[in-house]
């Protein structure tokens, strides 16, 4: 979220930075401007109409009191008109309220300077390559060598759940879960990350507050019951029935009032959420946090993508790592956090790269990106295995989190993110990265203590 008072002392700095994303978002600056003018003459009118009918009302107790029982009636005729208008320029200063948030939350955060241009990804610029490719005569992608180990079933999933599903078994199975254990263990213990267990169903204004909410609605999952569901519609319903609302506007009424739950998309939600709508003593941060959990994503911009395989899942297992910070400590946070995450593939022992995020392929909370490319061999290319991102105060200010420092004054904190790192794709990773010619997955060093004596994932006869 922006803060529309800089915005009005900075429109053209405001649509610069906006434009180095998109150019759609040309004049951006005057739209929100005059949105704001708006919401403020509609307070302003309210609240001289609140000032004189106090005024008023002050006025008809002294003209009784002189005995001017015209005059008494007149400002009465005015208080009372005044009285009916009220409610209405009270709606009206809240719509404009509502009208101005809603263009603010759906205009991302503006790149810093440093983020380089670019459109796409093919703008990104790698920042550093960590270990030689591996060049395995014949590698076979992470889906050839499950299928042909017995251990990862797609028919058997699509059948419960439909595409983008897997069930993983035995040697994998147990791979998976190990993978996951390796990464929490160090970040907690090794990097000074705080383990969090955390709920992976939110509210909405958890979803708001990191920016999955609105505009990437569609690609999220939500939970709700039927019994809401129906509750939800019938209040809708009465509304029209009582001409409160127009036909067309009953579905989007329905999921105002719908208490709904959202399934995370990362534990990014969750963590970050941990300071809404909290002053945070300075003396505390940063604070630094980290969670192994199930995230769930549509993947409604996905259509054609990565269909074979466990690339692109409906639900996949992640570690999340988020920090809080001082605005001038979160530049350095996030080379750590990219660090952090760097070094599980260091331990792993599997080649990648890190690519500094050009302005068109950056996340739309984030600031600046880095993206961590990690080397299959079966596919022959790097894919992105982490994203770390600083936001700023751009989600602190969705969430109403400050911190408050020796001056005892309240600012907004500045808030990171990233993978540490993605658990489905470390397993890709690591099957691609250490089969053998006989389609068997040698298990890593750093990984053994984890397996209970497996050091090598074959074929069950």
């Amino acid at each position: 979220m922006h803060d529309i008072k800089w915005i009005r002392d900075n429109p053209d700095a405001f649509d610069a930075a906006l434009m180095r994303r998109n150019t759609d978002f040309a004049g951006t600056a005057k739209k929100l401007i005059a949105l704001d003018e708006t919401r403020r003459n509609t307070i302003t009118a309210f609240e001289q109409a609140q000032a004189r009918r106090n005024a008023a009302s002050k006025e008809v107790g002294e003209a009784k009191k002189a005995k001017d029982e015209a005059r008494a009636s007149a400002l009465m005729a005015e208080v009372g008109e005044l009285k009916d208008k009220l409610p209405k320029l009270d709606q009206a200063s809240k719509d404009a309220d509502k009208l101005l948030e809603t263009a603010l939350a759906e205009i991302p955060n503006l790149p810093l300077a440093e983020v380089p241009e670019g459109k796409d990804e093919h703008g990104n610029v790698e920042k550093r390559k960590v270990g030689a490719p591996k060049k395995i005569a014949g590698a076979k992608e992470h889906f050839d060598l499950g299928m042909a180990l017995g251990q990862m079933d797609f028919e058997i999933a699509a059948k419960m759940s439909g595409a983008r599903f897997v069930v993983l078994k035995n040697g994998l199975a147990r791979l998976e879960r190990a993978l996951g254990q390796f990464m929490l263990d160090m970040h907690a213990q090794q990097h000074g990350y705080t383990e969090i267990n955390p709920p992976i169903l939110v509210r909405d204004p958890a979803m708001f507050g990191t920016a999955q909410l609105p505009k990437f609605k569609s690609d999220q999952f939500v939970a709700t019951t039927t019994e809401m569901m129906l509750e939800a519609r019938g209040q809708a319903i009465a509304e029209f029935d009582r001409g409160d609302l127009s036909d067309d506007k009953i579905d989007r009424r329905t999921g105002e009032l719908l208490k709904r739950l959202w399934l995370i998309p990362t534990a990014e939600v969750p963590l970050t959420n941990l300071v809404r709508e909290a002053i945070t003593d300075e003396s505390e941060l940063p604070m630094r946090v980290t969670a192994l959990t199930p995230c769930f994503r549509a993947e409604a911009g996905a259509a054609g993508r990565d269909t074979r395989g466990m690339i692109r899942q409906h639900q996949f297992t992640k570690v999340e790592l988020v920090s809080v910070t001082t605005p001038e400590t979160s530049m350095d946070e996030h080379e750590r956090m990219t660090n952090c995450a760097e070094a599980i593939l260091k331990k792993l022992d599997l080649p990648f790269r890190t690519m500094t995020l050009c302005t068109g392929d950056m996340g739309f909370a984030s600031q600046k990106t880095y993206d961590i490319e990690v080397w299959l061999p079966g596919q022959n290319m790097y894919r992105e295995i982490s994203s770390c991102s600083v936001c700023g105060e751009f989600q602190a200010r969705r969430m109403n989190a400050r911190s408050r420092g020796k001056d005892g004054k309240p600012r907004y904190v500045h808030t990171l993110n990233g993978s540490g790192v993605a658990v489905g794709r470390a397993l890709i990773a690591v099957m691609e990265n250490y089969q053998d010619e006989g389609g068997a997955i040698a298990i890593p060093s750093a990984l053994l203590p984890y397996m209970g004596g497996i050091k090598k994932i074959e074929k069950v006869k």
